[in-house]
C-alpha cells in the first residue's frame, strides 16, 4: 500500500476571498496524500494515472491552496520509478528544478523503505517506489534552496500513513512468527509514537528552524476507518487506532510552543464518516476505483481514472481505493486547510 488515506474537517472559509499572506511559493513534504506525480513516468503514466486518486477527474488538495493564493499547481520534486524495467516500471530518477512538492507515494517519517520499495521485495519490487522519508525531503529542500527559507513560503507537512502500515504488518508477521501478541502490539504502537515524535522534531529543527515562517501540519487521519481497516478483525481495527492515536499525541505534543497551523485530519475523517450527509458523501465504506487485475493492474489508486471507476455515480465517494481518497475528498480537506488558513489569519 503506497500510502495513506483520506481527507479532514469539512466545512470552508466564507470570509473575504482577497488573501491576507501572499506566499511566494508552496512547499509540501509527506507521503501520496501530497504526492503531486512522482511516479507519473512510463507504465504508470501510460496507464492514465500518476497520483493517488481517481486521476484526471479534479484538483487535488494541495492544487486547490495553490490556486487560492493565485499560484501554480505544485509540481513533483523528483520523479521516476526503480521497479521492473520489463513491465516499464524503471525510470531514471529526475530532480525537477524550481519544483517544490516533495511527498512521495510509500515515504515514511525517517525509514527509507516504505511501501512499494524493491527492498521488500514481491509485488512492491514490481513498482519500485522511491519513497525517499520526510527527513530526506526536507534536507533535499533546504540544499536546493541554499540552507534555509526565505519566510515568504506557504509550508506543509502530512505524513505518518506508511508508518502505519509497516508497523502494523511487522506486528502480524511477528505474531505469525510465534511472537507474544501483546508484546509485538505494544511495541508497533511504541514505533508509532516514535515517528510522531521524530516528525515532531523535525518541523521544528529543518522547517521553523530554518526561517520557514508560514507552515501547516496535518495531522495523521483515522486509518482505523478506511475500507483496508474495516476487512481486518475489529482487534487490528483497535490496534490501528491506537496507533494513529499515539503518532497524533507525539507529533501535536512535539510541536507544544511552535508557531503554526495545525490540521485535524483524524476529527475530520471520522466526522466525515460518521455524518456523511453534511459534507454531501454518498458514499463512505467502498472505492471508487475498480481495483480488479482486468480494470486496474496494481489494484491502486495510482492507475485509477475516469475509465477504469466502479459503475454509477462516484462524484461524491470518499475513498478512491482502500485508503486514498477521491477528488471530491481532496476538496473537503482543502476546505478543512483552508478554513485553519482563515483563522490564523494567513487567507
Amino acid at each position: 500500500m503506497a500510502g495513506l488515506l483520506v481527507a479532514g474537517c469539512g466545512g470552508g472559509a466564507t470570509a473575504d476571498t482577497t488573501p491576507k499572506f501572499s506566499p511566494g511559493s508552496v512547499v509540501s513534504f509527506g507521503d501520496s496524500l501530497s504526492d503531486q506525480g512522482t511516479y507519473q513516468v512510463g507504465t504508470v503514466a501510460a496507464l492514465g494515472g500518476g497520483q493517488y486518486t481517481v486521476n484526471g477527474v479534479g484538483p487535488s488538495w494541495l492544487a486547490r491552496i495553490a490556486a487560492l493564493y493565485g499560484l501554480a499547481k505544485p509540481c513533483p520534486a523528483q520523479q521516476g520509478l526503480d521497479g521492473l524495467a520489463s513491465q516499464g516500471f524503471s525510470v531514471p530518477v529526475k530532480n525537477n528544478a524550481g519544483c517544490f512538492a516533495y511527498g512521495q507515494g510509500g515515504s515514511r517519517v525517517t525509514n527509507p523503505v516504505g511501501p512499494g520499495n524493491k527492498l521488500l521485495g514481491g509485488s512492491n519490487a514490481v513498482l519500485g517506489q522511491l519513497t525517499v522519508p520526510v527527513v530526506t525531503q526536507l534536507q533535499n529542500h533546504l540544499a536546493a534552496v541554499g540552507g534555509s527559507y526565505k519566510g515568504t513560503e506557504l509550508v506543509f507537512v502530512y505524513a505518518g500513513g506508511n508508518d502505519v502500515f509497516i508497523n502494523l504488518a511487522t506486528v502480524q508477521a511477528t505474531i505469525a512468527a510465534g511472537g507474544d501478541p501483546t508484546a509485538a502490539a505494544t511495541a508497533g504502537v511504541t514505533a508509532m509514537g516514535q515517528a510522531g515524535a521524530e516528525l515532531a522534531g523535525y518541523v521544528k529543527a529543518l522547517v521553523v528552524g530554518k526561517g520557514a515562517k508560514n507552515v501547516v501540519v496535518i495531522n495523521l487521519p483515522d486509518v482505523s476507518l478506511t475500507p483496508f481497516a474495516k476487512s481486518l478483525p475489529a482487534a487490528t481495527q483497535g490496534l490501528i487506532l491506537q496507533m494513529v492515536n499515539t503518532f497524533n499525541d507525539q507529533l501535536k505534543g512535539g510541536l507544544s510552543g511552535t508557531d503554526l497551523v495545525w490540521v485535524d485530519a483524524a476529527q475530520g475523517v471520522r466526522d466525515e464518516i460518521a455524518n456523511p450527509a453534511k459534507y454531501s458523501l454518498a458514499n463512505v465504506t467502498m472505492p471508487a476505483c475498480d481495483l480488479s487485475p482486468a480494470k486496474n493492474p496494481l489494484a491502486s489508486s495510482l492507475v485509477c481514472n475516469a475509465n477504469n471507476v466502479v459503475a454509477g455515480d462516484v462524484s461524491h465517494y470518499l475513498f478512491a481505493d482502500t485508503v486514498h481518497p477521491t477528488p471530491y475528498g481532496e476538496q473537503l480537506l482543502s476546505q478543512a486547510v483552508s478554513l485553519e488558513l482563515a483563522r490564523k489569519g494567513w487567507l
